[in-house]
Parts: C-alpha cells; sequence; structure tokens
C-alpha cells in the first residue's frame, strides 16, 4: 500500500500466495474474493533480485544463445512497472531488471574470449496504441512491420551498438527522459 493510503488507514484488499502464484483481490465492503493465477506472483517483501532470478535470468540466457526474448511490464498506473524494470541502478538491492540485465549481458561477453558479440540497445515506448522511440529527441510514431520469416519489427526504430553495462545505463537514462508522463486519476495526488 502506498504512503497516502496507509495514513488514511484504508484496508488491504490484496492477498498474494506466492506459493501457489495467487492474487485474491476482496472486495472491501462485501469481502468477496476473487482469485487469480500467474506464472509468477510477488507480495510487498519481494526482493528484486528474487524477480529477476525467477522471471528473468533464463530469458536472457536464452538471448545470449542467440534467440529472441521479451520481457513486458504491463500494467495499471502506479502497480510499480517502473521500479520492477528500472529500480535504482546505484544500489545493488534495488535494481531493476534492465540493470540487472544489463549486468548479465557483459559479465558474460568479458568471461568469453572466443567469441566476438555486438550489442545494440533501441527503447520504445507504447503509449495508447502508438509506438514511439525514445532515443530521437522529436516524437514521431512509429509503425509496427513484419518481414516474413523474420518477425515483426518496428520500422525506423533507431539502435546504439553498446560496449559496456555502465554505457547501457546512461542511454537507458536518456531514454527515460523521453517518456510520456501523462497525469491518471490513478496518480495524481499520489504521494
Amino acid at each position: 500500500m502506498n504512503d497516502k493510503e496507509k495514513k488514511e488507514q484504508s484496508k488491504q484488499v490484496v492477498q498474494v500466495d506466492q506459493s501457489r502464484n495467487e492474487i485474491f483481490l476482496t472486495h472491501p465492503i462485501s469481502n468477496k474474493k476473487k482469485q487469480f493465477t500467474f506464472d509468477y506472483t510477488y507480495d510487498e517483501k519481494s526482493r528484486q533480485e528474487e524477480v529477476y532470478q525467477m522471471c528473468a535470468f533464463r530469458i536472457v540466457e536464452s538471448v545470449l544463445q542467440g534467440y529472441n526474448g521479451t520481457i513486458f511490464a504491463y500494467g495499471q498506473t502506479g502497480t510499480g512497472k517502473t521500479f520492477t524494470m528500472e529500480g535504482d541502478s546505484r544500489n545493488k538491492e534495488l535494481m531493476g531488471i534492465i540493470p540487472r540485465t544489463f549486468e548479465q549481458i557483459f559479465g558474460t561477453i568479458d568471461g568469453t574470449g572466443d567469441k566476438q558479440f555486438l550489442v545494440s540497445i533501441s527503447i520504445l515506448e507504447l503509449y495508447n496504441e502508438d509506438i514511439f522511440d525514445l532515443l530521437k529527441k522529436k516524437k514521431s510514431k512509429l509503425s509496427l512491420r513484419e518481414r516474413p520469416g523474420e518477425g515483426f519489427f518496428v520500422k525506423d526504430l533507431s539502435a546504439r551498438d553498446i560496449k559496456s553495462s555502465k554505457e547501457c545505463l546512461e542511454v537507458l537514462l536518456e531514454g527515460s527522459k523521453n517518456r510520456t508522463q501523462a497525469a491518471t486519476m490513478m496518480n495524481k495526488g499520489i504521494s
């Protein structure tokens, strides 16, 4: 619960059963429960490292072996997507999935002497069904296309070659500054 909810002594309506990967929502008036089951569930005591190891580590390992991999954060405003994905890269405990991914990739590259790697980074935003390149100052809508036999791609999405985890974090920070920040009823007044 956020600070405002705690201050107002709001009733907690979300319970997590990590052993069964279930989320229970309790109606605050009727007390009726609704159950949802997921691949993984985490409660407020979960650590960023735990989330990374369970959700992302194997995907990154597969990418390093040449497969495509996607980690997609989706959810309502104010539910922690940015914290889970980015966290605080200056604090090892609070680092999110993206900086941990950079460390894993470049840790593997640094430990491999017999192969050459090319690492490129692109950052896009999907906002109200429109796609934007966050590494370009001027925002313009991009298009999703498909190449037969290869798959989907975003036309005109820029990419930068990267040589270190530190450089990845710098580009991530640049892209984050270009994200859409819209006020909604969910984040308006949240402290």
